[in-house]
């Protein structure tokens, strides 16, 4: 089953991780990544998404400039040395996304400071300059989360970026604790000993740990800069039900017990502005089936928008179980549209959509993501809207007929308005800008390009303003004959 158009919601997170440490970017060269990237945008931006996450920080490292942390071997081949020709790539997504009305989101490992397949350090790596500060597992290296110094330097490096780059969010991913291997163990007796602040259990401080970590961040960037938002994509399963009464049915690795991080905590105290669970399974997945765990979620989504993490290529590989000649999207999608919490969709990965994996790119385009949509409502972090805009007029101009508007007055970012929205109305219909479908354009200019005919048809147009948080302004309306 298909939504038909008019069942498109207004807003919705419309994501797509673009990932550096599967290696798809290291040394390409400054001229083809930016070409592979450019690519990757513009073939999104015609399936309808409106949020890039972008991975820059995959082992306490940087893919962009950063007088803290020592360029990335993942862009570079070799930790430390610098692009050449020169680029800075996070300023240069920034840029490409916000061309094409997409936010960018900066997406930091905040713990991991080696992946396995790293071999050398640069001398200015955390690593290198304090070894004492991290521990090894399973051919990594972690930032110990049991030191205070370590919460305050991650918070340092994400202070750097929301400072000096215009991004619309930071993001964190699923690894907090290391993901467990039998036969390991985490070496932080010694740090439970001197700071276990009167926790006696080693679960219950390690969660404590990264509960601290979660809220310092939060705090960090809010501070920072108010608008920018905070976003975690954890693992699909919060605990299974033979941990707690308050699990989802399913049997796996468990956020809460394993790798010690306690999402629903988090997203109760409001340390998140949006939550993305990574629900990668499909449907009828004997230990995680992708049905329960969409349930489950919806029902302690708390006050938050719940964004779903899918996986491109899982979901097109299984079959629907009711309809075995189609694949799992639609199946999947229809469980989004029933599920009230539901407020988007993040893609694993840009690549997989771009290439168009089983038809998925072309089910967004054509159906899913047809209509443009704004982001999910954050009234939470400011429920300030902008004015409305003024002088609405159409003029006849040297490239054609031209609707003009003046921008609104506004006081700070609460109401500064940086966006457009445009809908269009044809005569009979009813003024109803819910309807997603008359969206003709979001736009950051105060103009917009008539689409003139004969002068016979009489159209109404309506524009609103937008704030840095997507909340609309009352509607101008302007009757034109196209």
């Amino acid at each position: 089953m298909m939504l038909s158009a008019s069942a498109q919601p207004k807003r919705e997170m419309r994501g797509a991780w673009i990932q550096c440490v599967n290696g798809q970017f290291q040394g390409l060269g400054t001229q083809k990544m930016q070409e592979t990237l450019r690519y990757q945008l513009d073939e999104l931006q015609k399936d309808g998404a409106n949020v890039i996450i972008f991975q820059v920080r995959p082992e306490c490292d940087a893919l962009y400039e950063s007088k803290l942390e020592p360029w990335s071997r993942f862009l570079t081949g070799q930790q430390g040395v610098a692009p050449s020709p020169y680029w800075d790539p996070l300023q240069w997504m920034i840029t490409e996304c916000h061309k094409r009305g997409m936010e960018l989101h900066a997406w930091i490992n905040p713990y991991r400071a080696k992946t396995k397949t790293t071999t050398k350090l640069a001398s200015n790596h955390i690593a290198v300059r304090n070894p004492m500060n991290c521990f090894a597992y399973d051919g990594l290296f972690i930032l110990n989360p049991g030191l205070p110094e370590n919460r305050n330097y991650i918070c340092e490096v994400v202070k750097d970026i929301v400072s000096r780059y215009d991004v619309d969010g930071i993001h964190m991913d699923d690894y907090f604790y290391p993901y467990p291997v039998k036969g390991e163990n985490i070496p932080d007796d010694e740090q439970f000993r001197q700071y276990n602040n009167g926790i006696r259990d080693i679960g219950d401080w390690r969660r404590y740990n990264v509960n601290l970590f979660i809220e310092q961040v939060y705090k960090t960037v809010h501070e920072t800069k108010p608008w920018v938002k905070v976003g975690i994509s954890p693992f699909g399963i919060y605990r299974n039900k033979k941990s707690s009464p308050v699990g989802s049915n399913t049997n796996g690795t468990q956020n809460y017990d394993d790798l010690y991080a306690d999402i629903l905590l988090w997203v109760n105290n409001g340390w998140l502005d949006y939550n993305v669970p990574q629900i990668y399974w499909e449907i009828g997945h004997k230990a995680a089936d992708y049905e329960t765990l969409i349930r489950w979620w919806n029902q302690h989504a708390s006050n938050r928008p719940l964004v779903i993490g899918e996986d491109v290529e899982r979901t097109v590989k299984h079959a629907d179980l009711k309809n075995p000649n189609t694949h799992q999207l639609p199946a999947k999608m229809l469980l989004h549209s029933q599920l009230p919490a539901v407020k988007g969709t993040v893609l694993w990965y840009a690549k997989a959509v771009v290439d168009n994996v089983g038809n998925y790119g072309t089910a967004l385009r054509k159906y899913y993501w047809k209509t443009p949509a704004l982001l999910p409502d954050m009234s939470f972090i400011e429920d300030k809207t902008p004015k409305k805009v003024r002088k609405v007029k159409p003029v006849w101009t040297d490239d054609g007929y031209i609707l003009f508007w003046t921008a609104p007055s506004w006081s700070d970012w609460k109401d500064e308005p940086v966006k457009y929205v445009v809908y269009r109305f044809n005569k009979g219909e009813k003024v109803n800008i819910e309807d997603a479908t008359k969206i003709v354009a979001i736009t950051d200019r105060t103009y917009f390009k008539l689409p003139y005919e004969n002068g016979k048809q009489k159209v109404t147009y309506v524009i609103t303003a937008l704030d840095r948080l997507q909340s609309e302004s009352k509607p101008v309306k302007k009757k034109v004959k196209l």
